[in-house]
């Protein structure tokens, strides 16, 4: 059994998602406080009502909470890392937007002609934060090109993971469904390769899912690239500190399947016109 499985690890998790859950919870209590004081907080949502970003910040740092309470310094730095620079730049792009660029091919195509959009910090730092905190953990291969090989895989899991949720943070409730889907899909491949980082880091989405989720449903807050990005890290961590090399590189081509897909299907149209999704979608609207 590994030692997420004992219950000394099943408790050690509890507690890092009661803790995760306890801090956004807490955080959320004064949303309509931050929304008055800050305007920029308040946009307008895909039905034209008032919505709130500050689920996203929220989010952010409930991750960060699970990430720091990760046992052992090396995976512990990942987490914050790779979690921490997500939520940042996520916030950065909610709070700071500069450009009308969207999706990876504007980004991409303003910085060509010279222009750095908030949108295009995200599309390098993201990917560069996420391999720097997986070469902190996959330091398995015998060789350093092995090594390199697994920081590049995982790394792209995690960035790839972060734009993912992002890209579903379009209807309310959607990117967080989708998060606690993943992390149910990934506890059930690790088994016994989960470890206690990896058991910390799920119990710590599962906590600030729990908590968000209600509100989101509602359309009164919403992820926002911070986070949505924030969220995804998260999960792509998980599957770095756990995964095969194949399954990694499963993974990452799955994830840029999706992502470049992206840019000309609609997700919400797919989901809309396919059964089983569909109502599983709108599920608690």
């Amino acid at each position: 059994m590994s030692a997420a499985g004992t219950a000394p690890g099943i408790l050690r998790a509890a507690a890092v998602g009661l803790a995760a859950g306890t801090v956004a919870w807490a955080a959320m209590r004064l949303r309509r406080t931050a929304d008055q004081r800050i305007p920029r907080l308040v946009r307008t949502n895909h039905a034209g009502d008032p919505v709130s970003l500050v689920e996203g910040p929220v989010a952010a740092g409930g991750l960060m909470v699970a990430a720091a309470c990760v046992p052992g310094a090396v995976p512990r730095t990942a987490a914050l890392t790779a979690v921490g620079a997500a939520g940042v730049l996520g916030a950065v792009d909610d709070f700071a937007e500069r450009g009308a660029s969207k999706g990876l091919r504007g980004h991409l195509g303003a910085l060509r002609r010279g222009r750095v959009t908030t949108g295009a910090l995200k599309v390098i730092g993201i990917p560069v934060a996420s391999v720097a905190a997986a070469a902190l953990l996959r330091t398995d291969a015998t060789t350093p090109a092995g090594r390199a090989v697994d920081a590049v895989l995982a790394g792209g899991v995690i960035a790839g993971t972060a734009n993912l949720l992002n890209l579903l943070d379009l209807r309310p409730g959607r990117a967080l469904k989708a998060g606690l889907v993943i992390a149910g899909v990934q506890t059930l491949v690790d088994g016994r390769r989960a470890t206690a980082a990896s058991g910390a880091v799920g119990a710590g989405v599962v906590g600030v899912t729990a908590v968000l989720l209600p509100d989101d449903l509602r359309g009164a807050t919403m992820l926002g690239d911070a986070g949505a990005n924030a969220l995804g890290a998260a999960l792509g961590l998980r599957a770095a500190l756990t995964a095969s090399r194949p399954r990694l590189a499963c993974e990452l081509a799955g994830l840029a399947a999706l992502t470049l897909a992206s840019e000309r299907v609609s997700f919400t149209r797919v989901i809309e016109r396919t059964p089983g999704l569909r109502e599983f979608d709108a599920m608690g609207r």
